[in-house]
């Protein structure tokens, strides 16, 4: 015959919330991991998520060119509109590829 203890009724009350309050915890904690570790530029992303807006026009600018669609000169010109001198690489992208 079992004994009767009160002490053995089962787990107190508030066991439930601790498993939520875990749950909270580590997703709390693994979604910042992810925000850290990708503003700190550690987790790769796609590769067009970290480069400055105007690269795609530098690439299409310099597709064009490669293509014969665009002279020497025109060239030159848009090339100066978004500020970028052909042949010199980007500071902003060295930095990314040093870490």
């Amino acid at each position: 015959m079992p004994i009767y203890h009160p002490a053995f009724d089962g787990p107190p009350p508030f066991v439930p919330i601790l498993g939520g309050l875990m749950f909270l915890l580590f997703t709390i904690l693994f979604v910042g991991t992810l925000l850290f570790l990708a503003k700190r530029g550690r987790l790769a992303g796609p590769p067009s998520f970290f480069r400055p807006p105007e690269f795609e026009a530098r690439t299409i600018l310099a597709n064009r060119y490669a293509g014969g669609d665009i002279s020497t000169d025109e060239f030159l010109e848009r090339a100066a509109t978004l500020n970028w001198t052909p042949g010199v690489d980007d500071p902003r992208l060295q930095d990314r590829k040093k870490r």
